[in-house]
């Protein structure tokens, strides 16, 4: 039997083994909580595909990877097309007429206003532009010229839409000159410049002019409405 002394010794012993292993067991948990290796991952898998649920599986459908890259080509070149066509109206635009310009495009003129036999000048485009209310001897005269003697061979018909209105742009065929109307050797135009002169149906009669006044765009809406461009 053991005495007292012995039993004191072994509960000493013990109770020192087990303050020692005590610190060790603690130490351990501590480090599975800062290594977080104590939390539990949560599970999606309900939530997956089924061709994805398998980590480790690798997609073999041709067909699906097919679809995919058609997929991905057709938006790209949908997505192009769509930029392109904005790049080429915004060029378009910034090469469309200013508003400005455009509302200097077209003329309208009232007839009314111009007394037969008299030529009335106005501003289209920045030209002086030249409106004549012929009479019906300047008609007469103009239809009766030979188109083979003129240098820029026309016919008065080919210049007048009416045969009592003559249009042209006063703006000599020379050097850019502007001519004066109802004088020269033809009673049309002259321009003093050069000494070029035009009939009453705008065309070079004599002078170094090479072609006849220029005869704009023009219609009439009615009878006593002229719309110039």
């Amino acid at each position: 039997m053991m005495n007292a002394v012995t039993r004191a010794y072994l509960r000493a012993g013990s109770q020192t083994v087990s303050n020692v292993l005590k610190p060790a067991t603690v130490a351990s948990a501590q480090v599975q909580r800062n290594a977080h290796t104590d939390l539990q991952v949560p599970d999606f898998s309900p939530y997956r595909r089924e061709s994805v649920n398998t980590p480790n599986r690798k997609d073999d459908s041709a067909e699906s990877r097919k679809a995919f890259s058609y997929m991905l080509i057709g938006a790209g070149a949908v997505g192009s097309a769509y930029a392109a066509k904005g790049l080429v109206t915004a060029f378009v635009s910034s090469m469309s007429a200013t508003a400005d310009v455009l509302a200097m495009a077209k003329i309208e003129i009232k007839l009314s206003d111009i007394p037969e036999g008299k030529s009335v000048t106005f501003k289209w485009r920045g030209k002086p532009l030249f409106i004549r209310h012929r009479t019906a001897d300047e008609i007469s005269t103009e239809r009766s010229v030979a188109v083979s003697t003129l240098r820029d061979p026309q016919g008065d018909d080919q210049r007048v839409i009416k045969p009592e209105w003559l249009v042209v742009i006063g703006v000599c065929t020379h050097l850019g000159c502007v001519p004066i109307a109802n004088a020269g050797d033809f009673g049309g135009y002259y321009c003093p410049c050069h000494g070029s002169h035009y009939d009453a149906s705008g065309r070079i009669r004599k002078g170094p002019a090479p072609l006849n006044l220029e005869v704009p765009a023009h219609e009439f809406p009615d009878d006593g409405t002229l719309v110039v461009g």
